[in-house]
């Protein structure tokens, strides 16, 4: 009777601690993540953090980009010309462990303006195109990296021959695709030129 009161009393309290935060920016929950949900959760991040609450109506605009297949960084683009503001978000996601051993789903959200986002992405793309030779001798273990801010690029070659990338960020250690990365430097520019006309 006291193993199965144990067991029981185990298994509430992992339900009862499945979702959690804290004051970190960091964020728990057990769901998956997906642009819709990254959509709807960076809404709240671009108001809050990025425009600032206000008693006034405020327009912007908020768009999802692009989504790794491991779902481990998504990117949204958004604009708010009555503040005179634009720029990417990357939502980063990853497991975590509180002190029980429980695991859950944290996430967090980064701002990088247009000018900042602009200058990362091409960044990192002239370093894949100037290093190539130096990835592909020897894959998967010829490795190039940079800091920017406060974050940590890792450029490598994977085993497929294809780039990767790896973002070092608040306690985040997140693989950016390359396909992701491509599609979503290719949907920034569309949607900041759309927003222009």
């Amino acid at each position: 009777m006291k193993i199965k009161l144990l067991i029981l009393n185990l298994a509430i309290s992992q339900v009862i601690l499945a979702q959690i935060s804290n004051n970190s920016g960091i964020y728990f929950d057990a769901k998956a993540f997906s642009k819709e949900i990254s959509l709807y959760r960076g809404k709240y991040f671009v108001l809050n953090v990025v425009l600032g609450i206000s008693d006034s109506v405020i327009e912007f605009n908020i768009d999802p980009l692009a989504a790794t297949s491991s779902g481990e960084i998504t990117s949204l683009v958004y604009k708010c010309p009555q503040k005179n503001k634009e720029g990417l978000i990357l939502g980063f996601y990853g497991d975590r462990w509180n002190d029980a051993g429980v695991i859950y789903q944290a996430y967090a959200y980064k701002n990088l303006p247009k000018k900042t986002a602009l200058e990362i992405l091409n960044k990192i793309e002239n370093l894949m195109d100037e290093h190539a030779g130096y990835l592909r001798t020897d894959l998967d273990n010829n490795n190039i990296y940079f800091r920017y801010d406060d974050m940590t690029f890792l450029i490598y070659m994977a085993t497929s021959g294809v780039c990767s990338i790896r973002i070092f960020w608040n306690s985040f250690d997140a693989e950016w695709q390359n396909i992701a990365f491509k599609r979503t430097k290719k949907r920034l520019l569309n949607k900041l030129e759309d927003t222009e006309k």
